[in-house]
């Protein structure tokens, strides 16, 4: 009798769309779970924060579930990413490449545009307001750490194009941009080095760019090809480069964090010679000097 009536069977039909518009977010299609590790650039509850929002985009693209298994350091990320704990990891250039020697199946899916719309970022050299003294007498750096690109690799290089060196010099490493930023705000160190972008958050507490490299890859999103398929990558690439936020997507990535919400360009191993170059040039130690 219900169904004689048109009102009620558009109503009903109406109702079993919407329904089903909702099934992949609950319950995913595949029943597949990735697990995901985010970069400890900031404090683990900021990380989460920042990133969450993205996944569950993606979980509800793509039908899956994804779980974030968070590290404390670089290395440990891609000592899990070697031994199948992680299926996709947020990687900077230098965690990339190192990944990539010992394990080749590690493969870059796509690129976050920072907020000025490019690919790619620089890293900073920074003090509280005194100029690069030279020649420089046992400085202390505040470094990120050893596999951050911002870390030793870079602060190297830029002391290298003044002629100077960083293992002559007294550095540290304090494991987050953040905190180097904020121990040479406080004087605690005599420079620093940090991504360009988290850097200039601190100028009003007096913390000064004194060079910055050249523009390096941006951080990406790599996949692990001994896990996941080639089908499930190219439908993770798909899923982010199709965005755009500056157009009909924006109030949907309004929520994500910095990192992510201006979109993805595709990535490939060659976006990194520029970083396997400067490497080149130096050897990282793995602690600090005092």
């Amino acid at each position: 009798m219900l169904l004689r009536s048109p009102r009620l069977a558009r109503a009903l039909a109406r109702w079993l769309i919407a329904l089903a518009s909702l099934l992949p977010a609950a319950l995913p299609a595949s029943g597949e779970t990735l697990y995901f590790a985010p970069l400890p650039m900031e404090q683990p509850e900021e990380v989460i924060k920042q990133v969450k929002p993205l996944l569950s985009y993606l979980e509800q693209r793509l039908g899956i579930s994804i779980e974030i298994h968070y590290s404390t350091s670089y290395a440990e990320i891609l000592e899990r990413f070697r031994t199948g704990q992680i299926d996709l990891a947020y990687l900077g250039p230098l965690p990339y490449v190192s990944l990539r020697d010992s394990f080749p199946q590690a493969e870059p899916l796509v690129h976050f545009l920072e907020a000025n719309g490019e690919a790619s970022y620089s890293c900073a050299l920074v003090s509280n307001g005194p100029p690069l003294q030279k020649p420089l007498r046992q400085r202390r750096f505040a470094l990120t750490q050893p596999l951050s690109t911002c870390g030793y690799l870079a602060v190297d290089a830029l002391l290298r194009k003044q002629g100077e060196r960083l293992d002559q010099q007294r550095f540290r490493y304090l494991d987050k941009h953040d905190e180097v930023a904020l121990s040479v705000a406080r004087g605690d160190y005599d420079y620093g080095g940090a991504k360009t972008a988290i850097a200039r958050n601190y100028a009003h507490l007096g913390l000064v760019v004194l060079a910055e490299t050249p523009p390096l890859p941006g951080f990406a999103l790599i996949a692990n090809g001994r896990r996941l398929s080639g089908e499930r990558m190219q439908a993770l690439r798909k899923a982010l480069t199709g965005l755009a936020p500056q157009q009909r997507d924006r109030t949907l990535m309004a929520d994500w964090g910095q990192q992510f919400r201006y979109g993805a360009v595709p990535a490939t191993d060659g976006d990194y010679d520029v970083v396997r170059k400067l490497r080149r040039q130096t050897v990282i130690p793995e602690q600090g000097n005092f």
